[in-house]
């Protein structure tokens, strides 16, 4: 069976103890489709049934309908699980989708689906300088009320049950922006949009968001320079082996007053 999680060393806090733990993480790898040897898209999963995912993909985007039309064959599989398959469809069985020169939309859910090769999803730029290095010694209970503060705020989220959140905060726990949306990575966006429009990107320190955390938002982290990402949920290891390289602290399963801490643990000592 092909691993779909993976161990890492993290650090669970409490407001009254700090222990070193092993978390399992699911893996996050990206898979990039070729069609007769030609870069299609990109698209962000856990490894294990590439070949039913690529199939129901391209049936669903009309590209091939008739499993006998398939014929794929690995390009390439790296250790960290990024692969290219390629995918041998006759010309003259490719549907509407293909020959109409459609690509995958960036949905909701994935910041990074549609993109067509491996390398277009690389971050450059240097490993960010977190200077504020001064113990927070309520730290579990400042995020606790960071919370509760945009708890109040969702209000799409009362009326359907059916959005996400984000909201960044200032360096003294004030909150700057809110933002509501179905995709995660959609109200991500909206946030650091807003903040480019009032002029007040750079005060942003700590970026809350209501679900868990892909690679995608620990990047967009990154390019708006923002060191502390919060989570209510779980982290992806991607997730965590971006935040470790581009000097992030993320934190996931932020509940109540608990909290764990996957990367760059000593920007809160």
């Amino acid at each position: 069976m092909t691993k779909q999680s993976s161990t890492y060393q993290s650090v669970k806090l409490s407001e009254n103890a700090s222990i070193k733990i092993e978390d399992n993480l699911v893996i996050e790898a990206p898979l990039q489709i070729n069609i007769n040897n030609e870069p299609y898209t990109v698209v962000m999963r856990t490894p294990g049934s590439d070949e039913a995912l690529i199939k129901g993909l391209l049936y669903a985007e009309d590209i091939c309908k008739k499993n006998e039309d398939f014929k794929l064959s690995v390009v390439k599989n790296e250790e960290n699980y990024s692969t290219i398959i390629n995918v041998d469809i006759k010309k003259e069985r490719l549907g509407k989708g293909y020959l109409n020169k459609r690509t995958l939309l960036s949905i909701s859910s994935c910041g990074i689906c549609g993109k067509k090769e491996l390398k277009d999803l690389e971050v450059t730029g240097n490993t960010l300088k977190n200077k504020d290095t001064t113990y927070l010694k309520s730290f579990v209970h400042t995020t606790k009320h960071m919370f509760l503060k945009i708890n109040s705020l969702q209000k799409t989220f009362k009326i359907t049950g059916g959005s996400h959140a984000c909201s960044i905060f200032n360096k003294n726990q004030e909150l700057l922006t809110i933002q509501e949306d179905i995709g995660r990575h959609n109200a991500v966006d909206k946030c650091i949009g807003d903040l480019i429009s009032n002029s007040n990107l750079k005060e942003a320190k700590y970026m809350l968001v209501s679900g868990r955390v892909s690679y995608e938002i620990v990047s967009k982290a990154f390019l708006a320079k923002i060191p502390f990402i919060i989570a209510v949920s779980a982290c992806s290891s991607l997730a965590v082996d971006f935040a470790k390289e581009f000097g992030i602290c993320l934190i996931g399963f932020s509940r109540d007053d608990k909290m764990t801490v996957y990367a760059n643990p000593q920007f809160l000592v």
